[in-house]
């Protein structure tokens, strides 16, 4: 059974008892560069797919290139120059991308986003559970990515992941070091209103 573990402890107290495994989830940036196989990050993507959607839409889509491909250098290249700076030591990069409306009909989907993230939360959840490493970014160029991408009308552009093996801090540079931590929470009060939004 998971446990919470001990880099996460030092900066993060859950409030109530939960599933360790969501709270050991954050987003380092020291990753070693090194490729992964296909069975490692293959069930990322696997846990993605079952996400929970709207109409059971799944708009979630994955576009990815690994080190080996060709097409790595130009996902990297959509990045912004702090993210490239360290997103290129990825072992996979990977373009997540939701289609705005729904299969059945045709009309717009409203939660196309949301879905989308929740699909997002369940690659995050099971590489953490795998000890490898997720970082999500909207540090990129959104127009340059649907048009090299060739992500069709009707499909909107989300983030990019980058996925990998975990690396010391001491790898970055010394201004990404001093945030390579898990980050605290709000405490509940600040994001919870029962009944209306409270002032």
């Amino acid at each position: 059974m998971e446990e919470l573990r001990e880099e996460v402890a030092e900066h993060r107290s859950p409030q109530e008892d939960i599933e360790p495994l969501l709270v050991n989830r954050w987003s380092p940036r020291a990753m070693t560069g090194e490729s992964l196989d296909e069975e490692q990050y293959m069930p990322l993507f696997e846990a993605a797919r079952w996400a929970p959607s709207s109409y059971n839409n799944q708009h979630w889509r994955f576009l990815y290139a690994t080190q080996e491909d060709e097409e790595f250098e130009m996902f990297a290249d959509l990045l912004t120059e702090n993210n490239r700076g360290w997103a290129e030591d990825a072992g996979v990069l990977v373009t997540l991308v939701s289609k705005e409306t729904f299969d059945h009909n045709g009309e717009p989907a409203q939660t196309h986003s949301f879905d989308t993230g929740a699909a997002w939360q369940n690659l995050a959840l099971e590489a953490t559970r795998r000890n490898l490493v997720t970082h999500a970014m909207q540090g990129l160029d959104y127009e340059a990515a649907a048009e090299q991408l060739d992500v069709p009308d009707g499909f909107s552009v989300e983030c990019m992941v980058a996925i990998g093996e975990r690396a010391p801090a001491e790898t970055l540079p010394d201004e990404l070091q001093e945030r390579e931590f898990p980050n605290e929470r709000k405490p509940i009060d600040e994001i919870l209103y029962q009944g209306g939004f409270d002032d």
